[in-house]
């Protein structure tokens, strides 16, 4: 079907797919419904539907129509901004100049103004890259916060009745824990930035 296991932990990660798990052994267990769900996903990916639009189709928010018709609204924004790119290209293609004679201010102000009236010509997927920190930040963002939290209350409740509350070593171990919990989420926020940064997620949109 030409979809990687990279692909595969992307989908899931973005839950798009849902796939069942093994009770012997924990595996995940691939069957026809989640082969066509992958079918479908790739289908949409190739016509290069946003995943949001994506799972808001599969969640039935929207029906194909109601995604294909805001898809064409985006295509057609591309198609005029590729437009323009492609008039500028052609203006440089007779330019006879080495790059580091290019003399680059003229055009740019061209672009600035083309921009201004609401050309895009920045790069999307960079975009995507910085829109996919946001996730993983907010996520370990609340956890800290809750673990943080949760060592607050059992030291103040300790505090509150250090003598009938409670014991001193079931709060050294609590709050350990908590620690524990605390510096694992951490490790997975900085993997996480790791991928993104070395490009994982555009590296999964591939087939």
């Amino acid at each position: 079907m030409g979809i990687t296991k990279k692909n595969i932990r992307f989908y899931e990660a973005e839950g798009l797919l849902t796939p069942r798990r093994n009770s012997e052994n924990g595996y995940r267990d691939y069957g026809e419904a989640e082969v066509a769900v992958l079918r479908r996903i790739k289908l949409m990916r190739k016509l290069g539907v946003p995943l949001e639009e994506i799972r808001k189709m599969q969640g039935g928010v929207h029906t194909v129509g109601d995604g294909m018709r805001r898809h064409m609204v985006t295509l057609e924004r591309d198609l005029e901004n590729l437009e323009q790119a492609i008039r500028l290209c052609g203006g440089l293609t007779d330019c006879p100049q080495r790059l580091e004679d290019l003399d680059a201010q003229d055009l740019l102000i061209k672009m600035e103004t083309l921009e201004q009236e609401g050309t895009t010509f920045q790069n999307k997927q960079r975009s995507d890259i910085r829109i996919r920190y946001v996730a993983p930040l907010a996520i370990a963002g609340s956890m800290t916060a809750l673990m943080a939290g949760l060592m607050g209350l059992l030291v103040w409740v300790f505090l509150q009745n250090p003598v009938n509350g409670l014991p001193l070593p079931l709060l050294l171990i609590s709050l350990a824990l908590l620690a524990l919990v605390t510096g694992g989420v951490l490790a997975a926020l900085f993997q996480r930035l790791r991928e993104i940064g070395k490009g994982e997620i555009d590296d999964a949109k591939n087939y």
